[in-house]
């Protein structure tokens, strides 16, 4: 009964225009902040699948690494016994650590190192998608004997390195083994020949920056490691195998290694993506709580439009609780459409964009990996939309009593 009369009150047609018009501004408001919300929601989560694309081009679908801790181990041994499980489709070892490396002209920098099997890893993980000039080799086209090496886009701008058969740098890094000689510091330090054969980009800073790739053989007699030592096995999960459910049947056959899905190996920039979005979607739910204050004006209008119905809805013996339920249910009811209205426009965008690209990105497209803004509508967030838009009008409805009471009250005077 009180919903509706409240709903009558709502689309009835008033005596004055003006509250018909402020009735409608107020629920566009509502309907603008819950389109904004679903909008800004869907760019996050399309920004988060564009991050998680461009890492799965060099991150593998599965990462092992000891579970205490340990920097080395016997990686290739383990990776023989992975790649044989028929959940597997592949696996190698790998071993990461940081160098100098010093061009020919002297322009240097520190560099981190990624050195692994190049039979094996192109079948973990495609690197050779990644190469943007020259070629993915792990030997020199010229000099015999001497390693192949990639460099990031960062590494070869900051050192004005270019792939070349001429192109020749030397790599860097502390002695592990043996006594080190106080007068002559330049001993304390192992150096191998590389030359630059190809440069490669990830689109992620993390990676674009100081990253270089090289034969694990070649950095393993740099650092003075053992033949089969690494600092983590990449596997490849087999057709079919989802990597999460791989990732569980192997934490707990081998409890002594620690296995990662992509999101766990980038957990940091998930993380801060996840609770950007998140402080974002509560800006803008305290928007649409501003916007929803302007509904408590309305129902004062409309208190004031319908005082003679009240006196009768008194007259007839209704409560005066019933009385206050009702502009408590109009503000509540003006929230809800309007937010819902809000939602679907919100998600009508969302997925127009998603699927035809309306909006462009700023900036030159041959330069970007993307020109547009990339979008997905994820349904728990509209869940979660609706629920701040309910919350928002419970309150607005409990705020509305206080103007309605005053309303009745003068009346009986």
């Amino acid at each position: 009964m009180v919903s509706r009369i409240a709903l009558r009150y709502l689309f009835a047609p008033k005596s004055h225009r003006a509250v018909n018009v402020i009735s409608m501004v107020a629920m566009a408001g509502v309907a603008v902040a819950a389109m904004a919300i679903v909008v800004v929601l869907s760019v996050f989560n399309g920004f988060t699948d564009l991050a998680r694309h461009n890492l799965a081009r060099l991150d593998p679908e599965v990462l092992v690494r000891p579970a205490d801790g340990s920097k080395v181990f016997a990686a290739d041994s383990l990776a023989d016994i992975l790649g044989a499980r028929p959940d597997v489709a592949a696996a190698t070892a790998t071993l990461s650590g940081r160098a100098l490396l010093i061009g020919d002209d002297g322009m240097q920098m520190p560099v981190r190192v990624k050195s692994f099997d190049y039979d094996r890893l192109p079948a973990v993980t495609p690197l050779a998608e990644l190469i943007i000039d020259g070629d993915l080799s792990a030997a020199s086209p010229l000099y015999d004997g001497t390693a192949g090496f990639q460099a990031s886009v960062g590494v070869a701008m900051q050192t004005g390195l270019r792939p070349s058969p001429y192109t020749t740098a030397t790599l860097y890094a502390p002695r592990r083994l043996g006594r080190i000689n106080p007068a002559n510091p330049a001993a304390a330090y192992r150096q191998l020949p590389l030359s630059l054969t190809g440069v490669f980009q990830v689109d992620q800073a993390e990676y674009d920056a100081d990253y270089i790739f090289m034969p694990i053989a070649a950095f393993r007699e740099l650092l003075e490691y053992p033949d089969g030592t690494g600092s983590a096995v990449e596997l490849r999960a087999a057709d079919g195998v989802r990597p999460a459910s791989l990732v569980k049947t192997l934490a707990r056959e081998y409890p002594q290694y620690e296995f990662l899905g992509r999101d766990r190996q980038q957990a940091d920039t998930f993380r801060m993506i996840s609770v950007e979005k998140w402080v974002t979607f509560l800006m803008l739910v305290f928007i649409l709580i501003v916007a929803a204050f302007n509904i408590i004006s309305t129902i004062s209008l409309l208190a004031i439009e319908k005082r003679s119905n009240l006196v009768t809805l008194r007259a007839l013996g209704a409560p005066r609780s019933m009385i206050r339920s009702i502009f408590i249910s109009l503000g509540r009811l003006i929230t809800t459409a309007g937010g819902v209205a809000g939602i679907v426009v919100g998600v009508v965008l969302a997925l127009l964009q998603e699927h035809f690209g309306l909006v462009k990105l700023d900036g030159d497209p041959a330069a970007m990996t993307i020109d547009v803004y990339p979008v997905r509508v994820e349904w728990l967030d509209i869940l979660y939309v609706f629920a701040a838009i309910v919350l928002t009008g419970w309150v607005i409805g409990c705020i509305s009593q206080l103007f309605t009471k005053n309303i009745d009250t003068n009346h009986d005077n």
